[in-house]
């Protein structure tokens, strides 16, 4: 068994629960060029997106546009990165497509729209990606890598299984995968939204992706049964990403997948220090302010603090 499938199953003893194996093929040899971001623990990073009102990302905006506050609290910002001309950071990437049976009729369609994606947003010897299907199980089918064709195919290996098990899928993509990765991470999660044979709560898939930094954009895609949107806006709202309803065809999915990659191009960063300096562990909201007429932030609601033994969530 590799290291990775054991380390999971050591985690199923420990919080008392029966998943099946989060299977992984041999990982790629793709390598991250040494741009890193370095963390610093007194500083607290929020990535965001500015849009107007017509929903389009807004480009070559300043630090002076911005305030930022923490629990209420003003804070001062001492680094700014507009990443909307191109950015230097890496973007990982954990698509989670659901194969549950009520949306089997949807497949080919996210399959197609999902590899057109991969080509317009993964750039080469920078990015990674990797494909994540659930359904009664969460398996991984392609691992990281940066080669767009090998994703495409690896998308067209799925096939339609029975239950959805969608917050095991989004808390193991975070903590199996993106936990220890750098740059900008983002789950990108096609489904109906209807959970229903998880052993991990919602709330513990949010937490998660909110300790780790990872933003999550959704798309509801309606099957055969019910489907729960709302839980899609949660994860979506409560981490800085975007949800997206299309109609269930083949163009409005696609739309959906390139507003994501529009998405991603429109970033801007900025970090401050916190005036709470105490190391209780508890989540503390953040909101961000553009004082430029029109514009709408998207961003994280709020992040853990360091714990009162000195470590990071």
């Amino acid at each position: 068994m590799d290291t990775m499938a054991s380390r999971f199953c050591i985690w199923l003893l420990t919080a008392g629960m029966s998943l099946s194996t989060f299977a992984q093929k041999p990982p790629e040899t793709a390598q991250r060029p040494q741009t890193t971001i370095r963390a610093e623990v007194a500083l607290v990073n929020v990535i965001f997106t500015a849009s107007g009102r017509d929903g389009k990302p807004v480009a070559g905006l300043n630090p002076g546009d911005f305030l930022v506050f923490e629990d209420g609290k003003p804070q001062q910002v001492l680094h700014f990165s507009d990443w909307t001309q191109g950015s230097e950071v890496p973007l990982t990437i954990a698509l989670l497509i659901d194969t549950s049976g009520s949306v089997k009729n949807r497949l080919e369609y996210e399959k197609q729209t999902a590899a057109e994606f991969f080509r317009q947003v993964l750039r080469k010897n920078m990015d990674l990606a990797l494909v994540i299907q659930f359904d009664s199980d969460v398996n991984l089918v392609q691992d990281f890598t940066d080669d767009q064709e090998r994703l495409a195919a690896a998308l067209e290996t799925l096939r339609a299984g029975n239950s959805t098990s969608l917050y095991d899928a989004v808390f193991l993509a975070v903590e199996e995968k993106l936990k220890p990765e750098t740059g900008r991470k983002v789950i990108v999660v096609i489904t109906d939204g209807t959970d229903t044979s998880s052993r991990v709560a919602e709330k513990e898939a949010i937490e998660v992706a909110q300790r780790n930094d990872v933003l999550i954009y959704g798309i509801g895609v309606r099957g055969d049964y019910s489907a729960n949107f709302g839980v899609l806006k949660k994860f979506a709202e409560d981490t800085g990403g975007r949800f997206f309803s299309p109609s269930s065809n083949l163009e409005e999915i696609r739309d959906s997948f390139r507003a994501i990659g529009e998405d991603l191009k429109g970033q801007y960063s900025l970090a401050y220090q916190s005036s709470n300096q105490k190391k209780d562990g508890k989540f503390r909201k953040v909101e961000l302010r553009c004082n430029v007429p029109g514009v709408r932030i998207r961003t994280r609601k709020g992040y853990y603090a360091p714990r009162p033994d000195g470590k990071l969530p």
